[in-house]
């Protein structure tokens, strides 16, 4: 499957934040890219992705934040990226909990939050000429099983990112101590030497991803759990190929519609 039969980005005409009237989509009852049965080892029915469009929604996805870096010693300010245009924070929603969420921010004129701290970095990305984007404000609920809920929400993200808005590389800025599991599990590549970050008051990695490796390894593993045990990757949790494909037309569908 090519972006150029899928994509709804810029070279589809369709608006730039296009991804979110699906996200808000009534006939989905706020719901998105649920996944419809229990996945091996999950306690918990029923996950589905939501956009935190709403105050309630982005107070709960913030606590959540909060709570989870305050845990590990870190600052966070999540009010200041509350309203901001560029960020698309999503949540993993089951049993009226919220489980897990992921903030997307897409290149702009105002940047990606990596460039205060690894601005030499990102500018020779950029000259590569692929455009980026940046997953940011990662926070998972201790309590429930982490591998399930991180693949249906950088999943989801992938797809708003790099089908939605054409995006062709993440990049993420990471504590030292988990870029080994990054590079592991997703396949990061470590791009920078450790840094202050003085967002968070704490040292920081910056790693990429290209979209192009998400995509063999989706192919190759996507949609299969019982492989979890046999490789040390976080794909085969991912949803299907044919399950994205379906995503990816509902998405399409809900877009001519709006």
């Amino acid at each position: 499957m090519s972006n150029e039969s899928i994509s709804l980005g810029a070279r589809s005409g369709l608006q730039p934040m296009i991804g979110l009237h699906a996200l808000r989509s009534p006939a989905r009852e706020r719901g998105f890219f649920g996944l419809r049965e229990a996945q091996p080892g999950m306690a918990i029915q029923g996950i589905q992705i939501r956009a935190a469009d709403c105050p309630q929604f982005k107070r709960v996805a913030s606590a959540l934040v909060s709570r989870r870096y305050a845990q590990r010693g870190y600052l966070t300010n999540t009010r200041a990226s509350e309203g901001e245009r560029h960020l698309l924070t999503l949540s993993a929603v089951a049993e009226q909990r919220t489980l897990g969420t992921l903030g997307i921010r897409f290149d702009s004129d105002a940047g990606l939050g990596a460039d205060a701290v690894f601005a030499d970095e990102m500018e020779a990305l950029r000259a590569s000429g692929l455009d980026l984007c940046e997953f940011t404000q990662l926070a998972l609920d201790v309590d429930v099983p982490s591998k399930t809920v991180l693949a249906a929400l950088f999943h989801t993200a992938y797809i708003h990112a790099h089908h939605v808005h054409d995006a062709q590389m993440l990049v993420i800025e990471v504590n030292p101590r988990h870029v080994a599991y990054y590079r592991r599990m997703l396949g990061f590549k470590v791009c920078s030497e450790a840094r202050m970050n003085n967002r968070v008051q704490a040292p920081a990695v910056l790693m990429s991803l290209d979209f192009g490796y998400v995509e063999q390894q989706l192919r190759r593993y996507g949609g299969q759990p019982a492989l979890g045990s046999l490789v040390r990757t976080l794909y085969p949790f991912f949803f299907s190929p044919q399950r994205e494909a379906e995503i990816i037309a509902e998405l399409q569908l809900t877009a001519l519609a709006a």
